[in-house]
C-alpha cells in the first residue's frame, strides 16, 4: 500500500515537474523583459490610437472593446464549444497526416527504388495550392466535418512529407558507416540513425503543418457548417462585426502559438543533443 502510494506520488510529482518545465520554457520567452518592452507599447498603441481618433474606431476597435466582445462571445455565443469543434477536426487531420507522411517520407529518403516510384507523384500533386482542392472536396465529401478534415489534411501532409524526406536523405554517411561497423541492420539504422538525424526537420515540418492546418481550417469552416472558429469568423465578416473578427484572429494566434510551443518542448525533451544551441 505504501509502495503504491509512493509510486503514485512520484508519478504526480513528475507530471507537475514536466508541466512546470513546459510553462517555464514557453511563457518564459513570452513574458521576458525584452519581449514585454515590445508587447506593452503595442497593446497601448492598439488601445489609444483608436480612443484618440488617430485611427477610425470602426476599422480598428480598441483593445478594451475587443476584450469585452470576447467575454460576450464566451457567454452568449458558445465560444468554447466552437473552439472545441475546430480543435477536434484539426487534431484528427493532424494525426492522420503525421501518421501517413512521416513513414512515407522516411521510406522515400531511405530507399532509392521507393523514391523512384512515389516521389514523382507527390511532386506532381504538391504544387496544387490547398485552397484549390475546395471545389473537388465539396463534391467528394459534401459540406461538413469530412470536408474540413480533408482540407486540413492536405495542408499538413505535404510539409511533413517533404521535410521528413529531406531530413532522411541528408543523413550524414559517416553516422551510417559507423553504425554498420557495429553490425546495425537497416531496420536499426532507420530507427536509431535516420529518424533521429531527421528529427529536427520533422519537428520543423510539424510547426509548418500547424500553420497550414489552421489556414485550411478557416477556409474549410467558411464553407457551410454551423460550428467552429472559422464559422464564427466568417459570420463576423459577413455582418462586418470587426471586434468579433479580431477575437477569432487572436484566438487562432494563441492556438497556433500554444501548439508550436508544445512541439518545441517535445524537441527539447527528445533532442537532448540540441540543448544550448
Amino acid at each position: 500500500m505504501n509502495t503504491a502510494d509512493t509510486y503514485e506520488t512520484r508519478g504526480w510529482r513528475r507530471v507537475f515537474q514536466e508541466l512546470w518545465g513546459f510553462l517555464k520554457n514557453s511563457l518564459g520567452n513570452f513574458f521576458s523583459l525584452e519581449f514585454l518592452t515590445i508587447l506593452i507599447p503595442l497593446l497601448l498603441a492598439w488601445e489609444f490610437l483608436s480612443r484618440w481618433k488617430f485611427i477610425p474606431e470602426s476599422l480598428l476597435p480598441p483593445l478594451s472593446v475587443v476584450a469585452q466582445r470576447f467575454w460576450f462571445m464566451l457567454w452568449h455565443k458558445n465560444l468554447v464549444l466552437h473552439i472545441g469543434y475546430s480543435m477536434g477536426r484539426f487534431f484528427t487531420a493532424f494525426g492522420i497526416a503525421v501518421v501517413l507522411a512521416v513513414p512515407i517520407g522516411l521510406l522515400m529518403g531511405w530507399n532509392l527504388k521507393i523514391r523512384a516510384y512515389v516521389l514523382p507523384l507527390w511532386q506532381l500533386l504538391s504544387p496544387i495550392p490547398p485552397p484549390a482542392w475546395v471545389p473537388m472536396t465539396i463534391i467528394l465529401f459534401g459540406i461538413g466535418s469530412k470536408m474540413h478534415i480533408f482540407l486540413m489534411f492536405i495542408g499538413i501532409f505535404y510539409p511533413v512529407l517533404f521535410n521528413t524526406y529531406q531530413g532522411i536523405k541528408d543523413t550524414d554517411p559517416r553516422y551510417l558507416a559507423s553504425a554498420r561497423v557495429f553490425g546495425a541492420s537497416e531496420f536499426t539504422l532507420l530507427r536509431k540513425v535516420y529518424f533521429w538525424h531527421a528529427f529536427g526537420s520533422i519537428i520543423m515540418s510539424l510547426k509548418t503543418g500547424v500553420a497550414m492546418g489552421l489556414v485550411m481550417l478557416l477556409i474549410g469552416e467558411s464553407y457551410g457548417g454551423r460550428m467552429g472558429i472559422g464559422y464564427l469568423l466568417g459570420q463576423a465578416k459577413d455582418y462586418f462585426v470587426i471586434p468579433e473578427m479580431m477575437v477569432c484572429m487572436v484566438i487562432l494566434g494563441w492556438i497556433g502559438w500554444f501548439l508550436i510551443e508544445i512541439l518545441k518542448y517535445v524537441e527539447i525533451k527528445l533532442a537532448i543533443w540540441k540543448i544550448g544551441r
